[in-house]
């Protein structure tokens, strides 16, 4: 699956107290960027301009990178003292270099770091500072659209009428929004709707939109009752001189908008503001992955160190643990019986300290399952419902607060078929209401129908009592298609959907970043 570039993020680079390597005057400092490909080959991104004569620079150049949140985008700056025109940088005083995450920059906004030498020692006392900002048009136009005396297209009743917005491309009008019709009504009112202006007219406030108007046929020939193209220049200055409506005849027809461009936060917004994201993990040890000292076992670890259960905990684990500050993790188990009495636990920390069920880092999830495997005896049933809850309760106190300021996401790894569906399918939809997502990942050959359940691409789940849920929350896939992919893979198809889920939840709360996310 190809990753799904969520946006584009300029960086902005400088330094401090870089060696001097001249003598008689000072170094003469260019930062360049690499970037690390799947094979872990490092190749060069772009170059910033020579600074004359600096050992603080401010370089001008920006970096633009196409950045994708469900892939560990692995950078270096290397700063160099240019001397000669060649452009062979081996050929220059090297004055130190930074290895780090593209997610560790955007979560940070502005990165700090000492630069060190190629031995890992100091660069001095020489640092770099990279400051991230999103390239984006956030503008979004909130539409209340009504229309009065449409023509009669039907002979039994009225017309349905709905309408298409569309934005004008170089070769063709491509579609942005679609209304939903409204039964028998010429004059019709159609609910409150938003179109992002880049969608629109990919933000040109003079490109044209077309607007048309049509009457629905269930056998699909939908009848034209009218069109007119304008701009969103002209529908701003129509709606600021009769009072915010604007009217636009459809021949005999009008059609009123009243519009208001907003402001509409994007993930990196939220990031960059400070929102945390808060990372829990939930491993299955129920009796049917096999007794962990047998080779068949879902829980054996190979001689290389590694199973499927650890194989996807590092996978996502990477990359989430950069957009948390500071990386102590939740991991749980469920469905093992646990000393020293022995009985069934369906949420038991991984560490056996339920006052702190902590983990440092992704290591520190992986090392505390290594420890706790042999430890506990595996059992059964398999209940999704209690760690769902229990992650919710914190999600739930996350809530509280005015501000978008954190969001969580339990991935689940699990062998097998749900016990408890009836109350996993009531916690998840409770759960749609807060700062929270699931993941969840298959392991073993076990047929997963019933996870696919819970995955709302096919129609929002709903619960026992048949309360509907207020949004997907859910991205489940089995381990077994990506065994033979590369190892990013897992983590792009199960994280793919997550900076989607986390900002349109928070702007359906109007809930802003905790602080301003606009560049410093």
């Amino acid at each position: 699956m190809a990753a799904q570039c969520v946006t584009k993020v300029e960086l902005t680079v400088s330094c401090e107290n870089l060696l001097d390597k001249d003598i008689g005057s000072k170094s003469d400092p260019l930062c360049v960027l690499l970037m690390s490909s799947t094979d872990s080959q490092w190749y060069e991104l772009a170059r910033t301009e020579k600074v004359q004569n600096c050992l603080s620079p401010k370089f001008a150049k920006k970096f633009v990178i196409d950045y994708y949140f469900e892939i560990v985008q692995k950078l270096k700056f290397g700063v160099y003292d240019i001397d000669n025109k060649t452009v062979d940088l081996s050929d220059d005083d090297f004055l130190g270099e930074l290895e780090c995450t593209l997610g560790q920059v955007v979560s940070s906004k502005k990165l700090i770091r000492p630069l060190v030498l190629k031995n890992k020692s100091p660069a001095g006392k020489g640092t770099i500072t990279i400051n991230a900002e999103e390239i984006k048009d956030n503008r979004v136009v909130n539409f209340e659209v009504q229309a009065r005396k449409l023509d009669n297209k039907d002979l039994f009743g009225k017309s349905d009428p709905y309408l298409e917005f569309y934005k004008q491309t170089a070769t063709s009008w491509q579609l942005a929004h679609r209304t939903e019709v409204v039964k028998n009504n010429l004059n019709p009112t159609w609910r409150p709707f938003r179109i992002p202006l880049q969608s629109l007219c990919g933000g040109d406030m003079d490109k044209p939109i077309k607007v048309e108007c049509y009457d629905y046929d269930n056998d699909g020939s939908h009848d034209l009752i009218g069109t007119f193209e304008t701009t969103m220049k002209r529908l701003q200055e129509a709606s600021h001189s009769s009072p915010c409506y604007i009217t636009v005849f459809f021949f005999t027809q009008h059609l009123s908008d009243l519009l208001q461009v907003v402001k509409e936060y994007t993930f990196l917004d939220y990031i960059m503001g400070g929102c945390q994201i808060n990372f829990t993990v939930a491993i299955d040890f129920t009796g049917s992955n096999g007794d962990p000292r047998s080779p068949q076992s879902l829980h054996y670890i190979s001689p290389q160190g590694v199973n499927e259960y650890l194989t996807a905990i590092w996978s996502v684990g990477n990359v989430i643990q950069d957009y948390d500050s500071d990386k102590m993790f939740p991991a749980f188990g469920f469905g093992a019986q646990i000393p020293p009495n022995w009985q069934v636990n369906h949420e038991f920390p991984l560490n056996f300290n339920p006052a702190n069920p902590f983990c440092a880092g992704v290591e520190g999830i992986v090392e505390a399952y290594r420890v706790c495997l042999p430890q506990v005896k595996l059992y059964g049933p398999t209940n999704f419902s209690p760690i769902i809850n229990h992650v919710a309760s914190f999600a739930n106190q996350a809530l509280q607060q005015t501000t978008a300021s954190q969001y969580f996401v339990l991935l689940i790894i699990t062998d097998g078929v749900i016990t408890d569906m009836d109350e996993t399918r009531n916690a998840i939809v409770n759960a749609s209401r807060l700062p929270m997502s699931i993941i969840i990942i298959g392991v073993g050959g076990a047929d997963f129908t019933a996870m696919e359940f819970l995955d709302g691409d096919d129609g929002r789940l709903r619960s026992l009592s048949g309360e509907t849920a207020m949004r997907d929350i859910v991205q489940f896939v089995p381990f077994r298609q990506f065994k033979n992919a590369p190892s990013q893979a897992l983590a792009q198809s199960v994280l793919a959907e997550l900076p989607q889920q986390l900002s349109s939840f928070f702007s359906l709360l109007k809930l802003k970043p905790p602080r301003d996310p606009a560049p410093s």
